[in-house]
C-alpha cells in the first residue's frame, strides 16, 4: 500500500459555501471574480453578499433542502454565485454541459430528479425544451435577464430571510456532476459537502493559493476539475479568478497578458496550443509562474516543448476522476523541477493507493510493477445516484475505488499512468462513453452493428472512432460523412464521431462484450 508523504488533514465538516467563502469578510474588497472579456469585477464582499441574497430568493421561490437544481451555464462570473446560493438554500447542484442537446440535458434532468434550472438567456431555448421532455421542472431561472423568467439579478433585491437549512456535510450531497465512470452511460456522482471541502484541504499543501495569485478559468466550471481547481480552491484562499466562457486562443492569451495571470490549470490541447501556435509569440506571458495539466494524458515531449517555449518550470500534471471529488495526485508546485517526466504526481494528503495485478486483483504489486490503480480516502464519492450495483462494482467493501487505470509507482513515489482498462474516451478532457454513441449509431436504419473506441488524431487528441457494419441494402448510401452527420445532429459537439471505419463484423467475446483491443489492432 502506498501512502501520502503529507500529514493527514482532518475532515472539513462544513457546507461547501462556508468552506470556500468562510474568509470572504477578511478578503473584503479584493477582486474575487473578473470577467476576462469585459473586465467586470466582483469583490469577495460582493460574492458573499450576492450569494446569500440569491439563496434567499431561491428559498422564497420554493427551493428546499433535498431539491436538485440544474446549473446550465458556460463559465461566467455569475456561476459561482448561483452554485453557492443553491447549496446555501439546501439544494444539490447538478452541473450540466452548456453544449448538451435538449435531449441530453433532459436525460440528466430526469435521472437527477431536478426540479429547478438556472441557465443563461442564450441557452434558454435548450433549457425550455429539455424541461418539456423531462417533466417535473417547477421553474427556470436565468442568471442574466429574459422575458417571463425570474432573474438571479432581481433576487439581489429580495427582502426574504436568508435560509438556514439543517445541512449534514457528511451526508448531504452538494454537487451531482455526471460521469461515465469506467464505462457505460453517464451517472450522477454524489459528492457530499464534506467530500468536496476535504479534497480542497487535501490539495492545498501541494498546490497552495493565496491573495495576489491570479488564476485563469477557461476549463468549464460544470466539470469537477474546473469546479475544484478553478473555482473552489482559489476562492477559498483569496486568489483572483479571471473567467472566460470558452477557449479561444487569442482571447485566452490576451487574458493572460492583460490580467497578469500567475497560474494555469489546463487540459493537454491547451498545452499543445501554447507549445506550437505562432500566436503565442505575440503576447506577454511573463506573469505566469506555473502550468498544471490534467483531465487527460499529457505527452512528456509536448510538456517539455511548452515549458521551454514559455520559459517556465516543467509543466506539472494532476490525476483524479469525478468519483474522487476529483483529486488524488498532483505534481507539487515546489517539486516541478525535480518531478520525473511524464508523472501525474504524488499522492495528496490523506490518500492511500494500491496497485493490483490485472490477472489477480487480490495481489498487490510493488514499485515499478504496472497494475490497476486503487484509491481510498475521504474524497471517495458517496456513490452513484440510484445505481447501487454500479457503485458496488466501482468501490469494494473495504472502501477502495477501482479506477480502471493502469499505472506504476517509481522508487520516489511518483505515479505514472500507462494505460486505461476502462473504455471511456477523453476528448479534450471531456468524457465520452462509447456505449452511448454505440446505442445512437444502432438507431440508424442502415447500420447493422457498431462499436466505438478512442483513437488519436494528428494533434494527439483522443477522438471517438466508430467501427460500423453496414446493412447490405444500405451499403452504397451509408458513407463516413452520413454517419458523422447523423451523430453530430444528435449529440453535443465534443461527442461527435471524428473517424469511421467500415468492417464486416464487430469482434465480440462469448459474453457479447465488444473486444475493443482487437479493433485497436486493426490496420
Amino acid at each position: 500500500m502506498f501512502r501520502s508523504e503529507y500529514a493527514d488533514v482532518p475532515p472539513v465538516a462544513l457546507p461547501i459555501h462556508d468552506a470556500v467563502l468562510g474568509r470572504a469578510a477578511e478578503f473584503g474588497e479584493r477582486p474575487a471574480l473578473i470577467d476576462g472579456t469585459d473586465g467586470t469585477t466582483l469583490t469577495y464582499e460582493q460574492v458573499d453578499r450576492f450569494h446569500r441574497r440569491v439563496a434567499a430568493g431561491l428559498a422564497d421561490a420554493g427551493v428546499r433542502k433535498g431539491d436538485v437544481l440544474a446549473l446550465h451555464s458556460p463559465n461566467t462570473i455569475a456561476f459561482p454565485t448561483a452554485f453557492y446560493a443553491a447549496t446555501r438554500a439546501g439544494a444539490t447542484v447538478t452541473t450540466a454541459h452548456p453544449l448538451a442537446t435538449p435531449e441530453e440535458f433532459a436525460k440528466q434532468l430526469g435521472d437527477s430528479g431536478a426540479r429547478w434550472i438556472v441557465t443563461v438567456s442564450p441557452l434558454l431555448e435548450t433549457a425550455r425544451r429539455a424541461a418539456e421532455i423531462a417533466g417535473g421542472i417547477r421553474e427556470i431561472f436565468v442568471c442574466d435577464s429574459a422575458p417571463g423568467h425570474r432573474s438571479l439579478i432581481d433576487m439581489l433585491a429580495t427582502t426574504a430571510p436568508e435560509p438556514q437549512p439543517a445541512l449534514d456535510p457528511a451526508e448531504d450531497v452538494a454537487a451531482l456532476p455526471y460521469s461515465s465512470g469506467t464505462t457505460g452511460i453517464p451517472k450522477g456522482v454524489m459528492l457530499t459537502h464534506r467530500q468536496i471541502a476535504t479534497n480542497l484541504a487535501q490539495l492545498e499543501p501541494a498546490v497552495p493559493a493565496a491573495p495576489g495569485d491570479r488564476i485563469l478559468a477557461v476549463l468549464p466550471f460544470f466539470h469537477i476539475y474546473g469546479l475544484t481547481a478553478l473555482m473552489n480552491a482559489p476562492l477559498r484562499k483569496g486568489a483572483t479568478v479571471v473567467v472566460l466562457p470558452r477557449f479561444d486562443l487569442e482571447t485566452f492569451l490576451a487574458a493572460i497578458e492583460n490580467h497578469r495571470i500567475t497560474g494555469l490549470y489546463v487540459a493537454p490541447p491547451i498545452v499543445l496550443a501554447l507549445a506550437k501556435h505562432p500566436a503565442v509569440a505575440r503576447y506577454d506571458l511573463s506573469s505566469l509562474k506555473y502550468v498544471i495539466s490534467a483531465a487527460a494524458p499529457l505527452d512528456a515531449h509536448l510538456a517539455d516543448a511548452c515549458s521551454q517555449r514559455l520559459g517556465l518550470p516543467p509543466i506539472g500534471q494532476a490525476y483524479g476522476m469525478t468519483e474522487l471529488s476529483p483529486g488524488t495526485h498532483v505534481v507539487p508546485l515546489d517539486r516541478l523541477h525535480d518531478a520525473p517526466a511524464g508523472t501525474v504526481g504524488r499522492l495528496i494528503a490523506g490518500t492511500e493507493m494500491r496497485i493490483v495485478s490485472l490477472d489477480d486483483p487480490d495481489k498487490d504489486l510493488g514499485t515499478g510493477e504496472p497494475g490497476e490503480i486503487l484509491i481510498r480516502g475521504p474524497q471517495v464519492m458517496k456513490g452513484y445516484l440510484g445505481r447501487p450495483d454500479a457503485t458496488a462494482a466501482l468501490i469494494d467493501a473495504d472502501g477502495w475505488l477501482h479506477t480502471g487505470d493502469v499505472g506504476h509507482v517509481d522508487g520516489g513515489g511518483w505515479l505514472f499512468v500507462v494505460d486505461r482498462v476502462k473504455e471511456l474516451i477523453k476528448y479534450k478532457g471531456f468524457q465520452v462513453a462509447p456505449a452511448e454513441l454505440e446505442a445512437l449509431l444502432l438507431t440508424h436504419p442502415g447500420i447493422a452493428d457498431a462499436a466505438v473506441i478512442g483513437s488519436y488524431d494528428g494533434d494527439g487528441n483522443e477522438v471517438p472512432h466508430a467501427f460500423v457494419v453496414r446493412r447490405p441494402e444500405a451499403a452504397e448510401e451509408l458513407t463516413e460523412n452520413t454517419i458523422m452527420l447523423y451523430v453530430a445532429e444528435r449529440v453535443a459537439p465534443y461527442k461527435r464521431i471524428r473517424q469511421v471505419t467500415f468492417i464486416h463484423t464487430v469482434p465480440r467475446a462469448a459474453s457479447g462484450k465488444i473486444l475493443r483491443r482487437e479493433l485497436r489492432e486493426l490496420p
